[in-house]
């Protein structure tokens, strides 16, 4: 049956869409074509249209149509499209409508404009060149933050954009416990002794690196049809659309972490591809937060990509690409050298246990900084405490410190809770998956994962954004977001080997 106001609110929210979808486009474009010269025309490109999306969103037409299908809305199955549809908007629109089309623009400037100066800052390792810009997006964080009523804690509304309903004192007792399980873990397999990695640096030509990442991709699911992979010194993924899916990666030439950066974003990207095409161009019709985005590229790159049925796959191709480096290294001893638990510096280069314990510290800090109890002058000399603190290393400067990431840049403040809350709602639904599907490991071996993607496809990417995303970890794997699953499987991955 045909009804004129849910055909109409379609009209308007694709609209919406189209031009969300435009700026993703032209946020890809600054990462990695753009020459540094359009910076200052991209910024006001990129504000113009994120005031035009809230302008064409936040309009008493779709007030008006929301209300209107209020009884189509509660007449229908909680499942429907329909209910889906006018539920998810209604929220979004409710708070949207809190933020004036002006502050709109004014984030998206800042944001590029401070992504733009992150590189030169980065390069040269020059905290105070990016500070004005950081001061710029904080404050208008802060602006930000004042459109909604008082929340229990600040930072609950910057984290509501990432992890829709999840309040900072949840992360934070999540966080403890992981905090409680893995400094211990850590300090047990320091003792247990090093394991040899340095096989992993060296000389890597980039393009062997390049062409062996879409190797994995493809047996993944990429095709080129529908995926690109390119070149960035941070990486990240975007989709502009159905059927667009943009990869990028940052291969260095003196280790092969552009492997693991590669299948990262291949998990982004695969769900995004897996949503229904049916909720396309709707508020549905993408990753429902970026939690179960993260849970995602985690299993790609870790729970696939570091198995040991994995590399006894891909191993032997790897030694033939790079013979000189690899060929006299033992499978096993490659294995546990990309599953090496060690503190480091960079957050994207941690393994498993650490990484954690680097998105602890950037959530704490965050905090400090909406709540005005950290000065972002003092922001490289809390960076540095914390990371002696935490890990016990020393900085040697702000490019592999405060600068590493390009996030704080961007005005994300809120986001980097999401990478850990990641990597403990991937066991869940990893642990689900083998229920279903029974010996991955056997499949691995062979060089085959449909399978996996497929079934991840049908119980996970295909919802998009239908629940919340406390619903859709409960529908997946029929419990709500647990840590101790996580804290097992690392535990039972680092137990010594029977000899």
């Amino acid at each position: 049956m045909k009804v004129p106001a849910l055909d109409r609110l379609l009209e308007r929210l694709a609209e919406v869409s189209d031009l969300s979808r435009a700026g993703m486009l032209l946020f890809w474009d600054q990462r990695v074509m753009m020459p540094p010269g359009g910076s200052e025309a991209r910024a006001e490109s990129v504000a113009t249209i994120g005031r035009l999306a809230q302008e064409r969103f936040v309009t008493a037409e779709i007030e008006q149509l929301l209300e209107e299908l209020r009884s189509l809305e509660e007449s229908s199955d909680y499942d429907s499209f329909e209910a889906s549809l006018i539920r998810v908007t209604r929220h979004d629109f409710e708070k949207a409508s809190r933020v004036p089309p002006e502050l709109v623009g004014e984030l998206r400037r800042a944001s590029a404009l401070a992504l733009s100066a992150w590189g030169p800052a980065k390069e040269a390792s020059n905290f105070e060149a990016l500070r004005p810009f950081l001061e710029k997006n904080l404050a208008l964080r802060q602006r930000y933050v004042e459109c909604f009523d008082p929340a229990e804690e600040t930072y609950d509304v910057l984290l509501d954009d990432y992890e829709p309903n999840m309040k900072t004192a949840e992360v934070r007792e999540i966080f403890i416990e992981l905090k409680d399980a893995l400094v211990p873990l850590i300090k047990e397999v320091e003792d247990a002794g090093e394991i040899d990695d340095s096989f992993l640096t060296g000389e890597f030509d980039p393009a062997r690196q390049r062409d062996f990442g879409l190797e994995i991709a493809r047996r993944f699911g990429y095709t080129d049809e529908e995926w690109r992979l390119d070149q960035t010194p941070h990486p990240f993924m975007s989709s502009p659309g159905a059927g667009d899916i943009r990869l990028t990666s940052n291969i260095r030439t003196n280790d092969l972490s552009s492997l693991f950066a590669t299948m990262h974003e291949f998990g982004h990207g695969v769900y995004e591809w897996g949503v229904d095409r049916a909720l396309a161009r709707t508020p549905l019709g993408s990753g429902v937060s970026l939690g179960l985005h993260e849970s995602q590229s985690r299993t790609w790159e870790n729970l696939v990509g570091r198995s040991r049925s994995f590399w006894r796959f891909f191993y032997p191709r790897l030694q033939q690409v790079f013979p000189a480096q690899l060929g006299s290294v033992d499978e096993e001893d490659f294995y546990r050298a990309v599953n090496r638990v060690h503190p480091s510096l960079i957050r994207i280069d941690a393994d498993e246990v650490t990484y954690n314990l680097h998105i602890i510290l950037r959530f704490e800090l965050e905090q400090e900084l909406i709540d005005d109890r950290l000065a972002l002058e003092d922001l490289p000399a809390a960076w540095n405490a914390r990371m002696e603190e935490y890990l016990g290393i020393d900085v040697p400067d702000d490019a592999r410190g405060v600068l590493q990431d390009m996030h704080w840049a961007g005005g994300n403040l809120g986001y980097f809770p999401t990478y850990a809350l990641g990597n403990v709602i991937s066991v869940q639904i990893w642990e689900r998956a083998k229920q279903d599907l029974g010996d991955l490991d056997e499949r691995f071996e062979q060089g085959e994962f449909g399978e996996l993607r497929d079934w991840l496809t049908e119980h996970l990417y295909r919802m998009g954004r239908k629940f919340t995303p406390q619903e859709t970890i409960e529908r997946v794997t029929g419990s709500r977001i647990d840590a101790k699953l996580y804290v097992r499987y690392l535990r039972e991955k680092l137990a010594p080997q029977p000899a």
